[in-house]
């Protein structure tokens, strides 16, 4: 049977509950429904426009007040604050769910029980249909926005026929890899879309041992001499990333290195005071220093009652 939600947030913000701490980070540690803010495919929109604390804000990467937006519907906003949205920096959660997704097919067929959390989330517009975990990060800046894109799973097309045009989305300037597994990769040939016809090509930031797995799982993605001459493909620029700050349209990204699984290198990043973890099942001291002053860490929680071998439990988290 499907769990709650694959995401869990720690929020130190306005109208959000103190928690225990955990390694000096404050915050509620909440997954699939018990954390309305993290609900991201709603019938309705919410757009939270509040100030993060300093959680966007840096000298060096950001001059204007931030905001983070949950994908949960169309949104309705005056010119005004439409105008004030742009001059934003927001994060939209385009997915919060596990590789399969939610609803999982073999709990909609299965003969002698019946699964409540699949069933109400194949009800359409139900808030717990649940896509790959993925968030787009709008980074406004006083030259203009860049939209920068953290993974591209297997239902990310899906995410963006429902977010893109709800949140005013075009472009996509940078696609940063997390890891390699299908749910973080699996839809960069979706990517052609945009490079067939909004803009010549995107640029994918991502680590070597990701890379190299992409060489085999999207050859031809990055040796495009063996496309056939006509076909369309995502036209991609590749880079290659260390576990070391790096710069992505002005804004300084900070990989922070996690255990997914025994022996299974994951990234998570840090931009400004906003951390966001993925996919982890332990995390070494090194990259505990660099969660040190973090205003909102993002973190994955698979279930609420246990931690698996690859995944953070609830309870691990809090």
């Amino acid at each position: 049977m499907a769990g709650a939600g694959a995401i869990a947030a720690l929020l130190r913000a306005a109208h959000v509950p103190p928690a225990p701490r955990s390694r000096s980070l404050r915050g509620l540690a909440a997954g699939g429904a018990a954390l309305p803010l993290l609900r991201a495919t709603a019938a309705k929109a919410s757009s939270y426009s509040r100030p993060l604390l300093a959680s966007l804000n840096s000298a060096r990467s950001f001059s204007s007040s931030s905001s983070i937006t949950c994908g949960t519907g169309a949104v309705s906003a005056t010119a005004t604050e439409q105008v004030k949205q742009r001059q934003q920096s927001e994060l939209i959660f385009l997915g919060t769910g596990t590789s399969e997704g939610i609803p999982r097919v073999s709990c909609l067929t299965h003969l002698s029980k019946t699964c409540p959390v699949c069933t109400k989330a194949a009800e359409p517009g139900n808030r717990n249909r649940r896509r790959n975990t993925s968030i787009l990060l709008r980074h406004a800046t006083p030259s203009g926005t860049s939209n920068i894109l953290i993974d591209a799973g297997k239902f990310f097309y899906h995410s963006a026929l429902q977010w893109f045009p709800a949140f005013g989305l075009r472009t996509i300037d940078a696609v940063i890899i997390t890891h390699s597994h299908a749910d973080a990769i699996g839809g960069l040939d979706c990517l052609r879309d945009w490079t067939n016809n909004v803009q010549p090509t995107i640029p994918i930031y991502v680590a070597e041992r990701d890379y190299e797995v992409m060489n085999m799982t999207h050859y031809y993605l990055i040796d495009t001499s063996v496309v056939i001459p006509g076909a369309a493909v995502s036209a991609l620029q590749f880079n290659i990333i260390k576990e070391e700050p790096f710069t992505v349209h002005n804004l300084e990204v900070i990989p922070l290195p996690v255990w997914h699984g025994k022996g299974y290198r994951s990234l998570g990043f840090r931009f400004g005071q906003i951390c966001y973890i993925s996919d982890v099942s332990d995390i070494p001291e090194e990259t505990y220093k660099l969660l040190e002053g973090c205003e909102l860490l993002i973190l994955d929680a698979l279930r609420p009652d246990r931690s698996s071998s690859t995944h953070f439990g609830l309870p691990r988290v809090g």
